[in-house]
């Protein structure tokens, strides 16, 4: 049995559990690896929010854990690659995020483009196919959860929203988990915020979960919520018996 699998792209934990959950996070980490190095960010501007979703990994982690599920996450800042973008997207790599500047990513020419693309897109989303295609041919009927983390101020902007519940074209998990979300706990818990589809935040539901009728959501929690270690573990708990409950429901009408 393989515990994890990994590289500077993508790292694979638990491929070989046994559970349906494929629990993905494709900003977890803040690594500047070579070539790129730090894009000319300082050290300060690569440990904010702009560079990785903080807690984020630590919750998804939690998740899979609870949910026997294979975890799918980043191993290089998606200020290098945001995996949850397509290659065409101008926020694959974003020249500006919030109020910064990204100088190293600023007039990028089609060729590093397609360098970056090759080594961490291609290779990432090719590793989450392929966990999904072990879960179909072994009848274990896959559901996706992706997990973000948002910062609670934006652009100079509070923002209340404690839990997002994103939905791509098929909204029925992310309309069961809202429901339970609000039903069971007293967190400001709302749909397609502080994102949505029309965001662009939905890349890899659209590619990998859509086009296979798969169930899927995508989670956003504040990251002041999940900021330490035992805060991302105690959200897990949490917030895993309720996505189990919410596909028992979905399952309920299918």
């Amino acid at each position: 049995m393989t515990d994890q699998i990994t590289d500077i792209a993508v790292s694979i934990e638990g491929p070989d559990s046994s559970g349906r959950f494929v629990v993905v996070c494709e900003h977890a980490s803040n690594a500047f690896p070579a070539p790129w190095g730090d894009l000319g960010l300082s050290a300060a501007q690569r440990e904010a929010h702009i560079a990785w979703d903080p807690g984020a990994l630590g919750l998804a982690r939690g998740l899979a854990a609870r949910l026997n599920a294979v975890l799918v996450h980043a191993n290089s800042s998606r200020l290098i690659y945001d995996l949850n973008r397509p290659p065409h997207s101008a926020g694959a790599m974003p020249a500006r995020s919030e109020i910064h500047d990204i100088p190293g990513n600023r007039n990028i020419a089609p060729s590093e483009r397609l360098t970056r693309t090759e080594a961490l897109y291609v290779p990432f989303h090719a590793a989450l196919r392929a966990q999904i295609a072990r879960k179909l041919a072994l009848g274990h009927a896959p559901v996706m959860i992706t997990v973000h983390s948002f910062t609670p101020v934006f652009n100079g902007k509070a923002r209340a929203v404690e839990l997002g519940v994103i939905h791509d074209a098929d909204p029925a998990l992310a309309l069961a988990f809202h429901a339970e979300a609000c039903a069971a706990t007293q967190m400001d818990a709302r749909l397609n915020e502080p994102y949505s589809a029309a965001d662009e935040v939905t890349h890899t539901l659209a590619l990998q979960a859509t086009p296979m009728g798969i169930p899927n959501v995508m989670i956003e929690l504040r990251n002041d919520l999940i900021a330490t270690p035992a805060q991302q573990d105690a959200m897990a708990e949490r917030l895993a018996p309720l996505l189990l409950a919410a596909v028992a429901k979905i399952e309920e009408t299918r």
